[in-house]
């Protein structure tokens, strides 16, 4: 068997996809990233390699999200893509013809506006809280609610709680004030779901023209009350494409085929990268009056990549990886 990997790192989670040459998804890994995007990596290539056997071949590899440079590094990445391209590139390849790209995620949310494959203009949010998977995950331990139960809960509200979207702090503030009210849970929660979907599109809609086919992926996409809310707040049918939850790192995996096949060769480190032993390190260049704070990444005593100098005296990395 042949593959093409996809490696989506971000601060919540580590998502890994494998595609066929013909594009198609074989497997998908999602885990949690645990403030350990290393082992996280590490943990995700070895899930991948048990599910499709020793006898597989990575033919190539794509790397996005927070942490796309560090995974890039740790496996030989062949390209590396920001959250933007990736996430319209599946998008497309799922929906061709995608206007708008809807996408919530653990730590940010983005809105992605395309034409005729290609993106005219995005916005993102990496600030506020609110409306992310973290706020949602935090709420429902808060109401002691299984996350998986959350947005079916918003499904049975007879009618939903006006809440205070625009900031995380109000909006747990104004829920726990209902609470005491003595309204029900489950129309706090549709409230939530409303006032979150209200705040994504003030702040990230704002003044941009929405047109359907919309699709909404992200973590926060599995949630049912939030696709319910998107539907009636854009009064169009949002699609939630089947793999909505790694949809970045099957953008990465199919730049990484893209690539492969106009450059015929792959910088893939080996499944034994999964055994690898990582370390990361710091230290402070004293060489001129900005005083870089220099991070290093080694395998033992090899040095694989150097990176946060201004002046690029520090800069090692593995030749051929084409960032972006």
């Amino acid at each position: 068997m042949e593959v093409f990997l996809g490696l989506d790192v971000g601060s919540v989670s580590t998502n890994v996809v494998a595609v066929d040459p013909a594009g198609t998804v074989i497997e998908t890994v999602y885990l949690r990233t645990r403030g350990q995007p290393i082992g996280a990596v590490q943990q995700g290539l070895q899930m991948v390699k048990d599910k499709l056997g020793t006898n597989c071949t990575v033919l190539g590899v794509g790397t996005t999200g927070s942490g796309r440079s560090l995974a890039a590094t740790i496996v030989g990445a062949d390209v590396v893509k920001n959250e933007i391209t990736t996430h319209a590139i599946a998008a497309n390849r799922v929906l061709p013809g995608v206007r708008t790209v809807l996408e919530i995620g653990g730590q940010d949310s983005k809105i992605i506006l395309m034409q005729n494959g290609m993106i005219r203009d995005f916005a993102m949010n990496t600030v506020c809280a609110a409306g992310t998977g973290s706020f949602l995950d935090q709420q429902a331990a808060r109401m002691n609610i299984p996350i998986e139960d959350f947005g079916n809960l918003a499904l049975r509200a007879k009618y939903p709680v006006r809440i205070a979207g625009r900031c995380a702090v109000f909006a747990e503030s104004d829920m726990i004030h209902k609470q005491q009210m003595g309204f029900p849970v489950e129309s706090i929660v549709a409230g939530l779901c409303e006032a979150l979907v209200r705040n994504y599109l003030n702040n990230l809609g704002k003044g941009k023209e929405i047109l359907p086919p919309v699709v909404f992926q992200g973590g926060v996409a599995a949630n049912a009350g939030m696709r319910q809310a998107f539907n009636e707040a854009l009064r169009t049918e949002v699609v939630v494409p089947p793999h909505f939850h790694v949809m970045g790192a099957l953008g990465a995996a199919l730049l990484a085929m893209q690539l492969i096949k106009r450059k015929g060769y792959s910088c893939f480190r080996g499944w034994q990268t999964a055994e690898g032993n990582f370390e990361t390190s710091s230290f402070e260049c004293s060489g001129c009056p900005n005083r870089c704070e220099i991070i290093q990444i080694a395998e033992g005593k090899q040095v694989l990549t150097r990176w946060g100098d201004r002046c690029g005296k520090w800069q090692v990395s593995i030749s051929e990886v084409k960032t972006g």
